[in-house]
């Protein structure tokens, strides 16, 4: 593995189905499959459903912004600084609470994972929502497995 430097505008930009743009810092390919690095911009209301990744871990750390997690079916708030780490095999899903957030996402090992998260974007900044590509993405490279709807209650 090399060092690696990278500027926000060297990050390749990825629409990904499941809503929000990933701006790529490192690739599986850079780190010889052990580490994906990605910046997640969200609007508020984006969800997971629940799902688990069997084969990596996965650490989501909120750089801007809310959103609730419910992780092994435990319910929490993570604000701005806070973290969270999902080993492989736990169920979770998140939904954002604040009108943007950002997150940054790093999964271990990253080769499936980003898999997966390239099946599921398109290049650019804007895109259609369209969960029949998650599911399509996720059987295919088995780096998600899809468990059901997202956990949370809908809005009164």
């Amino acid at each position: 593995m090399k060092t690696i430097v990278r500027s926000e505008e060297e990050c390749e930009k990825l629409w990904f189905y499941g809503g929000g743009v990933h701006l790529w810092k490192v690739t599986a390919e850079e780190t010889p499959g052990s580490v994906g690095i990605f910046e997640d911009v969200l609007e508020r209301g984006k969800t997971t459903p629940l799902h688990t990744h069997p084969d990596s871990d996965e650490i989501v750390y909120v750089l801007e912004g809310e959103i609730l997690v419910h992780n092994d079916g435990n319910p929490r708030a993570v604000r701005q600084g806070g973290v969270v780490i999902t080993p492989r095999g736990v169920p979770h899903a998140l939904v954002v609470t604040s009108e943007r957030a950002r997150i940054l996402a790093i999964t271990t090992p990253a080769a499936k994972m980003e898999a997966f998260y390239r099946h599921a974007s398109t290049p650019g900044e804007t895109g259609p929502v369209d969960f029949g590509k998650i599911g399509e993405a996720a059987k295919e490279t088995g780096a998600t497995v899809i468990l059901g709807p997202p956990p949370f209650a809908k809005p009164a």
